[in-house]
């Protein structure tokens, strides 16, 4: 058994900060780009003025930071090489996505925004094993390409994490001698619909309340007539781009059917476990950001006459912070590891569990290091000043959005008391 990293990826790692300094860094600080990150970063943001959507400059900023990244040919770095990528590995990402939260805040890797110098791109995943060939050449390279934007309808008003109460519809209609479907219902959440071209759009089409089958997806383009984004909702961490969009009587033809009639769910399903292991790598990275930045403080500052960092009241929250985070290094590496080596729709039955216990206590992690942090640092860290206050807001929503801890642990349950996945044999006689 083997725990040391590939010289390769060390290799690359050693690339990628080299890039930073010499291309992200500069372009971070120019033009007061700076502003984004320091004290004024949620103002510099967002356009509270306009429904509190991201300011046109920040995100300019995000696409030329990701265009400099996608010519020195990292940004489709986890891409199929066929799209312009290198295959990287869940491994190879997860310790990225790791080290880059562990710099801090900047341009090189803002997940307020999904935004990184290295990409993630669960849309290729999805369009790949569900798309005709025309969706997948219009989705994918168009996605590369920025003119394809797919935002997702899952969510609805009433219903959250319960995506089989689903009340959106589709029913058949022709129109035209064209076969088709008209759409009814309303979604939440649906990010990025303030620019996107697209709305991955999941429907009742068959079925009954409740039940796994009988739901579609289709891509609607969001200039349909019907289509109408209701408001976007202001939350812990701002900018927005989370609307409620309703859909009344919108018309589309069959061919935006994405994936089979009535097994809309395993599309949903598809590109879960990538996103989860990443994310969890994230938000172990900056729980050790927040970790170091407190043991720096606490070395140097000296209240009374004497380093803060003698007092076991500081030093004992951060050693148990300390340890979380090597702990769960461990297995988030290790299960990436165990997705490189097996089949992608073996995941699902063999390791999801894995994959819910790295995810959820890794979003608690940060939190809990974000809270300790802004303690140890005092007022100053209670301030703007200092960037614990963000991570907390941001991070925070994870708990909820990447499926919320509660929905993870009863995955985590299914598979530990045998109803799902290995241990199922082990009580088969009951």
């Amino acid at each position: 058994m083997d725990f040391a990293l590939p010289a390769d990826l060390i290799g690359y790692l050693a690339e990628l900060d080299a890039f930073i300094e010499a291309e992200i860094k500069p372009l971070e600080q120019q033009d007061d780009n700076i502003r984004f990150f320091d004290h004024r970063r949620e103002w510099a943001r967002t356009d509270f003025e306009h429904g509190g959507l991201p300011r046109r400059e920040w995100e300019l900023l995000l696409r030329e930071a990701s265009m400099r990244a996608d010519k020195a040919g990292h940004w489709r770095f986890s891409a199929p090489k066929k799209y312009g990528g290198k295959d990287g590995s869940n491994l190879w990402m997860a310790v990225i996505r790791d080290k880059f939260a562990a710099k801090g805040l900047g341009l090189h890797n803002d997940l307020q925004n999904e935004h990184s110098i290295v990409g993630n791109f669960p849309f290729v995943a999805m369009f790949e094993s569900f798309g005709t060939q025309a969706q997948q050449q219009e989705f994918i390279l168009g996605g590369f390409a920025r003119n394809r934007i797919t935002a997702f309808g899952l969510t609805e008003p009433d219903h959250g994490s319960d995506a089989t109460h689903m009340e959106t519809t589709a029913v058949p209609e022709t129109r035209d001698g064209v076969e088709g479907w008209l759409i009814n219902g309303e979604k939440m959440w649906t990010t990025g619909m303030h620019v996107a071209t697209h709305c991955a759009t999941f429907c009742r089409t068959s079925g009954a309340p409740g039940a796994a089958r009988g739901i579609s997806c289709f891509l609607v383009p969001t200039d349909t007539p019907g289509l109408k984004v209701e408001e976007y909702l202001w939350t812990f961490n701002m900018p927005t781009d989370h609307p409620r969009v309703s859909f009344t009587n919108v018309w589309v033809p069959d061919s935006t059917r994405l994936g089979p009639a009535d097994g809309g769910l395993s599309l949903a399903q598809s590109f879960v476990h990538q996103n989860r292991i990443r994310q969890a790598a994230s938000s172990l990275g900056a729980a050790t950001f927040c970790v170091e930045e407190s043991v720096k403080y606490a070395r140097t500052r000296k209240p009374f006459g004497e380093a803060l960092s003698k007092n076991q009241a500081i030093q004992f929250p951060l050693v148990e912070l300390a340890t979380q985070c090597e702990m769960l290094r461990l297995m988030i590496y290790k299960t990436a590891w165990d997705m490189d080596n097996m089949p992608h729709e073996a995941i699902e039955s063999q390791l999801s569990d894995k994959i819910s216990m790295c995810n959820y206590w890794a979003n608690r992690l940060v939190c809990e290091a974000a809270d300790r942090a802004m303690q140890v640092h005092g007022g100053i860290g209670y301030s703007r000043h200092k960037p614990f206050e963000h991570i907390f807001r941001h991070h925070r929503r994870y708990r909820i959005t990447e499926g919320s801890e509660e929905i993870q642990m009863r995955k985590v349950a299914a598979y530990l008391f045998g109803y799902l996945g290995p241990r199922n044999k082990l009580f088969a006689d009951l």
